[in-house]
Order: C-alpha cells, then structure tokens, then sequence
C-alpha cells in the first residue's frame, strides 16, 4: 500500500468537523504522507503489496496540500455500511508485529540520522547511500540519464518512505511510502519518482528545483498493535489509525515519528488531525476515538541535502576515477 505521512503544515486543531469543509482530509488512492500503502495516502500496508502511502498525513491522492490524509485506494475500499463502531477486541498488551531482519549497515557521519527504533546498541540500517541513491533516480530520470545501477547498500525488504523537502524552510514537496516490505534498491527507486512527480498535492518536480532539495528515506520496524489509543510516544513512534467513519466505511490514516513533534501536538491532537485527514468529518468525541484501532511502529530516517549529496558523490567520482558527469552512478557497478 502506498501512503503518505510526513509534512503538514501547522494547522488549528478542533474536535469539530472544519467549517465549510467539504470532504474530510481527502484520503486519495496515491501514495502521499499519509493513508494505507498503496492508497497513495500514508497507511500502514499490512496487506496487500504495493499500497502507496503518504507518511505525513493521509492517504495520497485529492488530499490537501498540508498533510497527508490516508484514505483507501480505489478499488481496496472501505468496509460497507452496517459496521457497528466497536472498540477494537481486548490484546492486554501491544503485539509485536514481524519485521525484516535487521541489516548491519552503520550510518555515515555526515547528513542528518535519526532512529526512533531502538538502542543505540543496534546499528542502524539506513544509510547516506540510500539518499544519494534517490538523488541519483531523480536527476537521471530529470535529466533523461540511463537509470543507476544496482547500489551497494542492502537490499532487505522493509516498509519505507522517500520524502522530498525544498527550500531554507524545509517545505514539504513530496512524501509517499508503503508500510508492505519492500527489497530496498527496488522500492527506493520506485518510490523516489513517485513521491517526486506523483504526490497529488504537488505538481511534478523540476530539474531547477534539484539544488535545494532535502531527501529523506524512513526505514518502517517495530510495528505493535495496541488497545489504547494514547499508547504511543510523541517524538518517538509513528502511528497508523483504523477507523470507521460516519458512512460506515473504514478509512486509516498514518503519521510519520516526526511529525507529531515538529508541529508540537499532544496525543489527542495528533489523532484528532489524523482523523481529519482520514476523512473523518463529524465531531470528534472521547468515546469515539475509543473505537480507534492504533498500530505504533518505529523508524530509522536518514537525510540529505542536494548539496551534501553532490559533495558525496564528488567523492566518489574522484576515487573511482570516472570521467563522466554527475551523478556518477556507474561506481554502482
């Protein structure tokens, strides 16, 4: 499923359904920040493969351009009418839910690395080399280049999000991901183009946008189902809801770990914004957001400014001798 879950803007939150407000959060069948992967709106893809989500707000597609709203994708709808809004069945305690092994790639000094997943005994999986890479499929696919070649970093299959910042402010341009496990060098590539040309609340990026471009990839891991809506961290999980809105369809809707925190939310708002974005237009009370099913899971993120990455690159194109312009992604070879 594709999804979408990162890079909303700040926004007043409210209980009540936003005056005027026609759909809630437009949850889309994209993949943006938000939504069930491969709905092209941010959800947890714990089904079927290939689901785009947007990793900021909701699911990709006819969603606003602040945050990502998860939403069904197009032909995975949501359940009929007639479902009773029934707390989710008693688990006593989170259950774990299986990720990729993890692999031993350290990450580099330089750029910016974040791990919400575990002690920092652990070595984290993400990698520079998995920005530069996504650096490399866009200019080449910008530029009309052949595509690179198979990188050197891992190629384990995990849920992951490419999101595109640009600008001194960090604006989000596009984030879209999957929560089903992707072998990385093709899932990397395939969702570096399309949060780049096809997040529905962006237009396509432009070769004259490359040099302010940030790059983050988000590695997915410790997925746990909980029964308490409120049984996550702020700043350190990232949750994906399940809910069923007032037509008694199922809507879901997904935030990445950062985002709660980078707009300074508390729970409630967070899962009150993330009901908005999923679609969610009545108002929202204590007993309602009870019927919620919550899944909290981790992230390892790494990210790279454009000029970082041609500085990396700059590296390796004199080491290796090449003689052709940037990107050198023959070194791949």
């Amino acid at each position: 499923m594709a999804a979408g879950c990162c890079g909303v803007k700040k926004q007043k939150l409210s209980s009540s359904p936003p005056s005027g407000s026609g759909g809630g959060g437009g949850a889309s069948s994209s993949s943006h920040c938000s939504g069930e992967s491969q709905c092209r709106a941010g959800e947890l893809g714990l089904g079927g493969a290939g689901t785009r989500l947007n990793g900021l707000g909701g699911l990709t597609g006819g969603g606003s351009g602040s945050g990502c709203t998860l939403s069904p994708p197009q032909g995975c709808g949501g359940g009929g009418g007639g479902i009773s809004l029934s707390p989710p069945p008693s688990c006593g305690v989170g259950t774990l839910l299986s990720t990729p092994a993890a692999a031993t790639s350290s990450s580099p000094s330089s750029s910016s690395a974040a791990s919400s997943s575990s002690p920092s005994s652990r070595k984290m999986v993400v990698s520079a080399e998995m920005c530069c890479f996504c650096f490399d499929v866009l200019y080449c696919h910008l530029y009309g280049y052949q595509q690179p070649r198979t990188p050197r970093f891992t190629n384990e299959p995990y849920p992951l999000f490419v999101t595109w910042k640009i600008g001194r402010d960090k604006r989000l341009r596009g984030c879209i991901g999957t929560f089903s496990a992707m072998n990385l060098h093709s899932g990397l590539r395939e969702y570096t183009l399309t949060s780049a040309l096809k997040d529905s609340r962006f237009p396509p990026m432009t070769r004259d946008e490359l040099p302010r471009l940030f790059c983050s990839v988000s590695l997915l891991t410790n997925f746990e189902d909980v029964c308490d809506y409120l049984d996550w961290e702020v700043g350190v999980h990232g949750i994906r809801i399940e809910f069923i809105n007032e037509k008694g369809s199922k809507r879901t809707a997904t935030y990445l770990p950062e985002v709660a925190k980078e707009q300074g939310w508390d729970h409630i708002q967070t899962i009150d914004s993330l009901l908005r974005k999923g679609g969610y237009k009545a108002p929202i009370t204590n007993e309602f957001r009870k019927t919620i099913k919550l899944t909290r899971y981790r992230s390892e993120k790494m990210t790279l400014s454009y000029a970082e990455y041609l500085a990396h690159r700059q590296h390796h194109h004199f080491q290796n001798g090449i003689g052709h312009p940037l990107p050198p992604y023959n070194h791949y070879s």
